[in-house]
């Protein structure tokens, strides 16, 4: 067996990274695709190794020589690389093609070492490696029939979006026999290029095959194994994401802040949303109207607070709407002044927006992290702060005070000419959460000092529109905030979701009711697991102290290491010094047996 490597394109949309050298030479993490690509056929009982070059060819020669770890290289030059596809680049291996069976490998390609074993000890003669489609995915498809045989090639200008769940993704590594490259591919291939030339693809020759003639071409589709193809920055980002050495993956995945969908198999329960809501209904009502509102302009200000307040069921005077709730907690820390003070743990969008001189910090001196407005009372009634944040249920221990005991908090605090903030941003989760919001007219306008900050994005499950809201009677601050925020600082899809809510309330209330029942479900499964000791919540997460056997650090490596699964490691965030603590988000059923089941299994293996 042979392997043939193409690798003459000029990859230019890798920028100044391919300006003196091929695209193989990309490196990922540190190593090269090309020195990535033959170290793994280097395992493999291979007679050549066939590079096709063009694009700064001779460095690619220069680079690797005659011979790399046992493999003897041979290369074959594609002279007019920059007029003609890689389908002209295969023709002249045409000769090598038919000496023996081929792997056939694009070099833009970085895949887990198993994958050249798989297709190489399959029985099957002709293969092609191929991938269940997935929203990161472009180039050619396939369709295959229940015995996994190509029933046809789908080139771009034929892909549907309707036909997605239909599709897979060719993985660009075949397996092809001596016979069948001497009898099928190419002769066909000769007869393709004379008649539509040679700026076409490869994959468009085994499309005629399927279509024309009885193919023995079948498909062998990944089972979660790991494989990219980079064509740009962005691919290699998440390419060395993906590849990072276990100790680096973690943290490379929090830097993102998000963005998770380009990792379809990561298991997201860091992140923190309603898995109840938006309805299938709501989202069919936004993609008909998606045309419109991705050519149209969405409103300004005055019209998105209309909305927002008609949302909230508040005065528009009242409200302010915001890209998230980020953007308004950044406005308004900007414009607090004097002393803060802040309960530790929590969330700490709020506290980084400050100077540390400014925070007053109360840390609760107990394992639950609970706390009461008495408590709160207590500690900061000789202070001399100016704002007091409560986030209410608090993030990430869960704690919840009742309504009545927070407007009592908000009373004493107008009577020191103390400004609250509140964040009620999980306030929806909580047992009974109808009657525990303060975005209340009567509320707002009773308490002057009261500021009512709340994401959408968490309860409501709209993390993508970015939407938040800042609510208070305080019309001073709200015109501040109103002018630090841009007029059109909502985009069209934002706005019509706040247009159409009203319809969907009902939707959101059973979907709240269903979260809790989930929630209770899930609490007394995760009660089973012997090393977690989990704190009662009343919003969509669990803060877990980790009682024996792991660390914070090593059990959330450990969990996306072996199962592809993220969760919050607390052990980085301010008053976690003595005990291990993660954040678990509560999903669905589904999702949250599947961590269960890992958790069991780590038991099951003494991990």
């Amino acid at each position: 067996m042979q392997a043939i490597i193409l690798a003459a394109g000029m990859g230019k949309r890798l920028g100044e990274l391919t300006q003196n050298n091929t695209k193989c030479m990309v490196k990922v993490n540190g190593i090269s695709l090309i020195d990535r690509t033959l170290t793994q056929l280097s395992q493999l009982d291979l007679a050549r190794v066939v590079i096709v070059i063009g694009y700064k060819g001779d460095n690619l020669r220069q680079y690797i020589g005659n011979e790399y770890k046992g493999l003897k290289i041979e290369y074959i030059e594609n002279p007019v690389y920059d007029k003609t596809n890689n389908i002209y680049s295969l023709s002249l291996a045409k000769k090598e093609l038919q000496e023996d069976d081929t792997l056939l490998v694009e070099s833009d390609l970085i895949f887990d070492d198993s994958l050249f074993p798989m297709i190489v000890d399959n029985p099957y003669p002709n293969l092609a490696l191929v991938a269940k489609y997935e929203t990161w995915m472009d180039g050619t498809m396939v369709r295959l029939d229940d015995e996994n045989n190509i029933v046809n090639f789908v080139p771009k200008k034929a892909f549907k979006y309707s036909d997605v769940d239909c599709y897979y993704k060719t993985v660009n590594i075949y397996k092809f026999s001596k016979e069948f490259l001497r009898t099928h591919y190419v002769p066909f291939l000769d007869a393709y290029t004379k008649a539509l030339g040679n700026n076409e693809y490869y994959e468009q020759v085994l499309r005629v095959i399927t279509l024309l003639d009885k193919c023995d071409l079948k498909a062998l589709p990944l089972n979660g194994q790991k494989w990219y193809e980079i064509d740009d920055v962005q691919d290699l980002d998440i390419a060395e994401t993906i590849f990072a050495p276990e100790e680096d993956r973690l943290p490379l995945y929090q830097k993102r802040y998000g963005g998770y969908w380009r990792f379809p198999n990561l298991l997201d329960f860091c992140y923190l949303v309603n898995p109840f809501f938006p309805p299938q209904k709501l989202k069919d009502e936004l993609k008909a109207n998606f045309d419109v509102l991705l050519s149209e302009y969405p409103s300004g200000m005055r019209i998105n607070s209309l909305l927002i307040a008609k949302y909230f069921h508040i005065k528009k005077e009242y409200a302010v709407v915001g890209n998230g709730a980020a953007e308004l907690i950044k406005s308004l820390m900007e414009h607090t002044e004097g002393k803060i003070g802040v309960t530790y743990p929590t969330f700490e969008e709020y506290p980084n927006r400050c100077k540390e001189e400014q925070l007053v910090c109360f840390v609760p001196q107990n394992r639950d992290f609970s706390y009461s407005a008495t408590d709160l009372k207590n500690y900061f009634a000789d202070k001399s702060i100016s704002t007091l944040l409560v986030v209410n249920p608090d993030n990430p221990s869960g704690n919840f005070i009742p309504y009545m005991d927070l407007l009592d908090l908000i009373a004493w605090a107008q009577k020191r000419s103390i400004r609250i903030v509140v964040d009620e941003s999980f306030v929806d989760f909580s047992v009974g959460y109808e009657n525990n919001t303060l975005l209340r007219d009567n509320v707002l306008e009773q308490y002057d000092n009261l500021v009512v900050m709340k994401s959408i994005s968490k309860s409501y499950g709209v993390p993508g529109l970015r939407l938040g809201v800042l609510a208070s009677s305080d019309s001073g601050l709200i015109n501040q905030v109103k002018k630090d925020v841009s007029i059109w600082n909502i985009n069209s899809f934002a706005e019509f979701y706040l247009q159409i809510y009203g319809k969907y309330e009902n939707d959101y209330k059973r979907g709240c009711e269903k979260f809790i029942v989930e929630r209770e479900r899930f609490y007394n499964e995760l009660q089973l697991i012997p090393f977690l000791r989990v704190i009662p919540s009343q919003a969509n997460y669990f803060l877990c102290e980790i009682t024996m056997k792991y660390s914070s650090a090593g059990l959330t490596n450990l969990l996306l290491k072996e199962y592809n699964i993220l969760i919050k490691d607390c052990g980085t965030k301010k008053a976690f010094s003595h005990g291990e603590y993660i954040r678990i988000a509560i999903r669905n059923k589904i999702d949250n047996d599947k961590i269960v089941a890992a958790f069991k299994q780590l038991c099951m293996n003494g991990l």
